[in-house]
């Protein structure tokens, strides 16, 4: 029993290197936010001519920085996108950590009873509270991805226009302004 402990100790380990790599991740996705949202706020300083003095004289200097931004923050989303995705092998990490655990015990050499599931060997903790670790551990995890997985899903619906789209968008704006 004290053996089938030791292996859950590991798992638990195997855990918190994923919860430090979670960590690292919203870190990132923080960063990433806060220079998406910093291009965002730029965009309408960025579109008025009067904001240009006497940069206005070279010719397409607006919309080369406008593109510039543009493309940058087409950039970032697509990281964005990648941390949210890996948000997810996290889950998914966890949610094989619980399922081997589960697996561990019912497929021992010896299926323990309900009595030995929660017999403690000395400090250690029972085969039901390792158990419950896991289980509570992916719960937490899953749930904040499953918010994660909202933010994903807004970065993938993000408008999707083609560059010649924006471009003829752009041609419009910047034609009616000349006239």
């Amino acid at each position: 029993m004290e053996m089938v402990v030791k292996k859950y100790q590991q798992k638990f380990r195997k855990i918190r290197d994923e919860i430090n790599r979670w960590d690292e991740l919203q870190s990132r996705l923080l960063s990433q936010f806060r220079n998406a949202s910093a291009i965002i706020e730029r965009l309408p300083v960025l579109q008025e001519p009067k904001n240009y003095g006497r940069l206005t004289c070279v010719n397409g200097i607006r919309e080369a920085i406008l593109g510039k931004q543009m493309d940058s923050l087409h950039t970032i989303l697509i990281s964005m996108k990648k941390t949210c995705e890996e948000f997810h092998g996290i889950v998914m990490s966890l949610e094989k950590i619980l399922r081997d655990g589960r697996q561990q015990v019912k497929g021992g050499s010896m299926s323990p009873g309900m009595n030995q599931m929660q017999l403690r060997i000395g400090i250690r903790p029972s085969l039901a509270d390792c158990l419950e670790g896991l289980r509570l551990m992916h719960e937490i995890y899953h749930s904040d991805a499953s918010d994660l997985g909202a933010l994903h899903q807004l970065l993938v619906d993000q408008p999707n226009i083609p560059k010649e789209e924006v471009k003829f968008i752009f041609d419009i704006i910047f034609a009616e302004e000349i006239c």
